[in-house]
């Protein structure tokens, strides 16, 4: 289905993401850990609490404590400061690293050279922190896409062979090949991509085309290897296997969407950026204006040092952490889970939503919408010989005539002699008289004509049409369409009042979709579209400059769910589909798309506000820090910067959980 060495990446991918992850933990507590003695150890938190622990070489303890803790947990910032800058990209990375080695380097020379104030409880509190945020965001955003496991699940493990000798064995459906007869049961999947050579049937093929009505198939025609046989039992023979399937070119488009997904810069490393400039320019800045001034170097180095140091906030490294954790548990109680925050972002700029109509717009299943009886019969007689013989049947439209004839509490008649015509109808006796449910390709074969004009209105809106025959007379005909979500309508009215552009997409007919849209207020209409059609409408609106959301339920949707700059998928669609979303959406609610934007735009106010907050202190605190305020008596010390922190980082945390509780 996919090369080997594609599937083998992916996995290494998802398995380097699972390692992060377990390795920022495991340094997250180990530090945690080691950081309680460097706090004890600390004059400043000693004074702070009123005790005092001394003995012979506890500097020499708190440095071992403070070295490991640098190394280990402060390795993955370092690695990151020296990737940033072989790239010439500083950002978050390039800013905890400095300040880390900074106060790590100034402390160990204060320990072995120099006098002066140790920063090692700063130095650790800071990885400390910094490590959380980092694992809390890795939490938040993780989950490589399955979407490709989900989609080869679809072709069934085995199929049944014919031979040469007209015997039936079951082999491995990989090692079909083109040329080959298959034996297809009804209620089985189709192996691979073939022509139907003995037998009739219907096939769903609704979660890999977007039809939404079961599709007739006879002798001559092309099966799709994944589709659903749901009558009679065919033999196909294999026209395509392996690359060349549906699926196969499904996947591709899969492949290709994944690889030129965009990706936003993320606002936190644009504030390290401008802080670690900041950092550098105004440690350096410190520590010569005080030389040239005639203080001494020990004087000018501890007032850089704590320029430095204090420039990298801990608030700045749970600004943004703390906003996504906290929007992503507003995001499940509203009813969507967030598996791409990078895109979850996007969605407060969107400016076209593009939505899927069966299963997503509709609930994807028929209901009657129109009983027409003829020759003098009742809407009550029609549907209750009709739904006396659908009760015997397994297809959707028979289903909801039977759900429709529930509703009326109709009493139904018994049925003797039941049969099926595969891709025709079906039929049965019912008080000695032969009854039979059909579509409009029966009668054009039996030459038999409907000039009823509602008849003919309900076929030119694009509704399903099936006709009852008693004894070969047409006593009426049924009328059915996919149901419409009521909350289909109340989304739509939602969005445009946003000011988005709503579209509908779907391998539906042009009059059945056509008819859905002016119901429910849709703007655009986009029909009779196959899968990698969508993906080339996805790429035509995001080639107009605009910022497309995609909303969708079925096998047919993933490559446009990824292709878009924000994929959202209904939550009982299938696995493929959620697996090649950014954002699901749990309860089959289209309203919920409109919490997906709301929730987008309140999440980056927060976020914007949280890094103002975690940065904002350091107009004051940097200034004070550098001794601007010096001649006044007032020096900023290392003590006094780490409670202006502190507070910033309870300001952030507590303006983070200020989420309105319902959007």
């Amino acid at each position: 289905m996919h090369e080997p060495h594609e599937h083998e990446a992916e996995e290494d991918h998802k398995d380097h993401h699972r390692m992060m992850l377990q390795d920022f933990k495991k340094r997250f507590i180990v530090s945690t850990i080691l950081t309680i003695p460097i706090l004890f150890l600390s004059p400043f938190i000693q004074r702070l609490l009123g005790f005092e622990i001394s003995f012979p070489g506890h500097l020499y303890v708190l440095f071992t404590l403070s070295t490991i803790v640098y190394f280990y947990g402060g390795y993955p910032f370092l690695k990151g400061l020296f990737n940033e800058i072989r790239i010439q990209k500083p950002g978050m990375m390039t800013l905890i690293g400095l300040a880390i080695t900074v106060a790590y380097a100034y402390s160990d020379a204060v320990v072995f050279i120099i006098p002066g104030k140790t920063f090692f409880w700063e130095l650790v509190t800071l990885i400390d922190i910094m490590l959380l945020g980092h694992w809390i965001e890795m939490r938040a955003v993780m989950g490589a896409s399955r979407a490709l496991e989900a989609i080869t699940k679809l072709i069934p493990s085995q199929a049944h062979l014919i031979t040469e000798d007209e015997t039936i064995i079951n082999v491995p459906t990989s090692k079909l090949k083109p040329g080959d007869k298959v034996l297809v049961r009804p209620g089985e999947r189709i192996p691979a991509d073939g022509v139907v050579i003995k037998g009739e049937t219907s096939i769903d093929e609704s979660m890999l085309t977007g039809e939404s009505i079961p599709v007739a198939k006879k002798v001559g025609d092309t099966v799709i290897g994944g589709s659903i046989n749901l009558e009679g039992a065919i033999v196909v023979e294999i026209t395509h296997t392996g690359a060349q399937t549906y699926l196969a070119q499904i996947i591709r488009l899969v492949q290709e969407a994944q690889k030129t997904r965009s990706r936003i810069q993320d606002l936190a490393d644009r504030a390290a950026l401008i802080l670690t400039i900041i950092a550098i320019v105004g440690g350096l800045s410190t520590f010569l204006a005080w030389l040239m001034i005639g203080y001494d170097p020990l004087f000018s180095l501890e007032r850089m040092v704590t320029v430095m140091v204090i420039t990298c906030p801990h608030a700045l490294g749970l600004a943004i952490p703390l906003v996504v954790a906290v929007s992503t548990s507003m995001s499940a109680q509203n009813g969507f889970l967030i598996r791409d925050r990078r895109a979850f972002e996007r969605a407060r700029n969107i400016q076209v939503i593009v939505f899927d109509k069966t299963g997503t717009l509709t609930e994807g299943r028929f209901g009657v919408t129109d009983i027409i009886p003829l020759e003098g019969h009742s809407e009550e007689d029609v549907l209750a010989l009709a739904a006396s013989l659908e009760v015997n049947s397994e297809h959707p439209i028979g289903y909801g005539i039977v759900e429709k004839a529930k509703e009326m509490n109709i009493k139904l008649y018994d049925v003797s002699n039941f049969k099926s015509i595969p891709g025709r109808g079906v039929q049965g006796v019912i008080d000695g008289k032969n009854v039979m449910i059909v579509g409009p390709g029966y009668l054009k074969e039996m030459g038999i004509t409907v000039n009823e004009p509602k008849v003919k209105e309900v076929q030119e809106q694009g509704k399903t049409t099936v006709f009852v025959l008693v004894d070969n007379k047409i006593i009426g005909a049924i009328a059915l369409a996919d149901i419409i979500r009521p909350e289909s309508i109340e989304a739509i009215k939602e969005l445009k009042k946003m000011g988005i552009h709503c579209v509908m997409l779907t391998g539906d007919n042009k009059i059945a979709a056509q008819r859905v849209a002016e119901q429910i207020g849709i703007d655009e209409v986009f029909a009779e579209v196959l899968p990698h059609e969508k993906v080339e409408v996805i790429k035509q609106l995001q080639k107009r400059g605009y910022i497309v959301a995609m909303v969708g339920d079925g096998v047919n949707d993933a490559p446009a769910l990824i292709q878009a700059d924000v994929g959202i998928a209904i939550g009982a669609g299938t696995d493929i589909a959620i697996e090649s979303a950014d954002i699901i959406l749990v309860r089959n609610d289209p309203k919920d798309a409109v919490s997906v934007v709301k929730l987008a735009k309140i999440t980056y106010k927060k976020m914007k506000e949280n890094l103002l907050w975690a940065t904002g202190y350091n107009m004051v605190a940097i200034p004070t820090a550098a001794g601007v305020l010096y001649k006044y008596g007032i020096l900023l010390s290392p003590a006094i910067g780490a409670i202006l922190m502190s507070i910033s980082t309870v300001i952030v945390a507590i303006n983070a959980r200020l989420f309105p509780s319902k959007l």
